[in-house]
């Protein structure tokens, strides 16, 4: 056991670097009239839903100027950095195109048509009913990115603009309000020397701006900051490593397991499971996930699932099979408790993951995002009326309204102790769990506290030498999984991560382990018991987990990164 925390080696940066007055001339900006920042589910029902709302209310349209709606994206296209399980609740999707669209119209794996959850030992898959938590009757299986890249469509048929291959580098705030956003200059090279090919960011001012950036986003953390939005609790997040496989026999149910590989006393603090989806009849998406609070230098999500692989229930399933896809992406799981103390601020709007939206317990966020994006384009509109002004104190207050008044609400309220229950252990989460369950979240009588990720120290139990070594047919390494996620990013691009590049050994190997794209590496030892970290960001998949391990995750070079097409 050491007494080393990530907690202690902070990374050169503050978010005030993230938060700016526009500096291009008035002449020079691109004016919008509603600014979402990420094209995930969220941001895209939010400018499909205004898509609705300005068709309805032409004049509206008309006083937002040439662009009414616009959307950057940091991927190559919409979809392009999207992950997930994924099984969504269709509720959200049938409200937002309710009398357009039916679930039928919208990609996907079809219906769930029968469920299983595992208690998994080494050698053994005991199969349990399934909590009430994890019930999935009535939801659909389907590819994020997939459906990432139909809800852009969508929204550009709503008259939005995609601005594709475009980073959000800094949030423009002017006499205290959200006035939108610089986007980040391309063609510099490693140094930030202007190449050949250099093109400036630009300003994009807005009325109204919409963060949707997802897990860990950069602006979000940002204005959380800048506006003192933090929540009771502090936020925490998972790692979750996702492989796709075409397989020769069809899956016909959903499967989570919980247990082994992770160790259940509560000393290791390792909380997470798997989960197994049919994609058809010749695909399946399989995937670990664990906490990021856990505490062993050589745990690795990555290679959780390699060793996951290898039980004798995922054996069968994927025998005479082929991967064709993999990646990695953090989720956020503070829940209720870890919520913004408001979801608004003047000019401003937070969506879906980046505010926190997720409910672990259930293993859902996809809808709430979509749910939350509706509801923002909703308040951005009403504040957008006459006598109005989005940029005004308070003005945007009927979205956290909305959002409280919402199923989002209820349902993350009832399950705001859950997965912190599991700090005390496996066995002693469970019940505590069933008791949260069946009192609708009135037990405990006082809510849970949380620490951050980077706040446990790091112990040593040699628990690399569990992991099954790569044969590159059924286990695979991490630079090959990389390559498998069509990582696009340019090798002589400034690096976009944050750490300290002298720690001691313990955390250097504690990132190395964590990254599941290969990006961290120990260097030369200077015999004071610290070592050079180094750090090849063009490997970097954006899963953020170093974000919450110590270190900070910035955007890239807009278009840098994953082409996820099927995850």
């Amino acid at each position: 056991m050491t007494d080393i925390r990530p907690a202690d080696y902070p990374p050169p940066f503050s978010s005030a670097e993230a938060v700016g007055q526009p500096t291009d001339p008035v002449d020079e900006r691109i004016e919008v009239g509603i600014l979402v920042v990420g094209a995930g589910p969220g941001g895209l029902a939010c400018a499909i839903r205004l898509g609705q709302l300005l068709e309805e209310h032409p004049d509206v349209a008309e006083r937002l100027g040439d662009v009414p709606v616009a959307v950057v994206e940091k991927g190559k296209q919409p979809g392009s950095h999207l992950l997930s399980g994924a099984v969504v609740n269709p509720r959200a999707l049938r409200l937002l195109f309710k009398g357009r669209l039916q679930m039928e119209d919208i990609p996907s794996y079809g219906p769930v048509h029968g469920e299983a959850v595992y208690l998994l030992t080494k050698g053994a898959a005991l199969r349990i009913p399934p909590p009430p938590t994890m019930r999935n009757h009535g939801n659909w299986v389907v590819s994020l990115s997939q459906l990432g890249r139909f809800l852009g469509e969508r929204a550009e048929e709503g008259g939005a603009a995609l601005l594709p291959e475009t980073s959000a580098e800094k949030l423009l705030v002017q006499h205290g309000r959200v006035v939108g956003v610089r986007t980040g200059d391309k063609g510099r090279g490693r140094e930030g020397e202007e190449l050949g090919n250099f093109e400036p960011g630009s300003d994009i001012v807005a009325k109204v701006t919409v963060l949707a950036e997802g897990t860990a986003g950069h602006l979000t953390t940002a204005a959380i900051d800048h506006f003192g939005l933090q929540g009771q609790n502090p936020q925490i997040w998972a790692l979750g490593v996702k492989e796709v496989w075409q397989v020769p026999r069809p899956l016909h149910k959903v499967i989570h397991t919980m247990g082994w590989p992770l160790r259940k006393l509560s000393k290791y603090r390792e909380f997470g499971g798997s989960w197994i989806y049919p994609m058809g009849d010749d695909m399946v998406s399989l995937g670990f996930v664990v906490g990021l609070e856990y505490r062993d230098i050589e745990l690795s999500a990555h290679d959780l699932l390699q060793e996951f692989k290898t039980h004798r229930l995922v054996r069968k399933m994927l025998a005479g099979g082929e991967r064709v896809a993999w990646g990695a992406k953090t989720i956020t799981e503070g829940g209720f408790l870890s919520l913004p103390s408001r979801l608004n601020a003047p000019g401003l709007l937070l969506v879906g993951e980046s505010a926190g939206l997720v409910n672990v317990p259930r293993l859902k966020g996809i809808h709430y995002a979509i749910e939350s994006g509706r509801l923002a384009a909703e308040a951005a509109f009403r504040a957008l009326q006459p006598g109005e002004s989005p940029g005004r104190p308070g003005a945007l207050d009927s979205y956290d309204e909305s959002v409280r008044a919402s199923y989002i609400w209820r349902e993350l309220k009832e399950v705001r102790n859950m997965r912190q229950a599991f700090d005390k252990g496996f066995v002693g989460g469970g019940v505590r769990a069933s008791m949260m369950t069946a009192s609708k979240g009135n037990f405990p009588p006082k809510d849970y506290r949380t620490e951050p990720n980077t706040a446990t120290t790091l112990i040593r139990t040699n628990r690399a030498a569990r992991y099954p070594a790569p044969d590159g047919a059924y286990t695979f390494d991490k630079l090959s999984s990389v390559f498998a996620a069509g990582n696009r990013t340019r090798d002589d691009q400034p690096s976009h991560l944050r750490i300290r590049r002298r720690v001691p050994r313990e955390l250097a190997e504690a990132w190395t382990w964590m990254c599941p794209a290969q990006v961290y590496e120990v260097g030369e030892a200077d015999g004071e018991g610290t070592v050079t970290v180094k750090v090849t960001p063009s490997n970097c998949v954006q899963c953020g987990a170093i974000s919450a391990k110590g270190g900070r995750l910035t955007p890239p070079e807009g278009g840098s990164g994953t082409e996820y097409t099927i995850t």
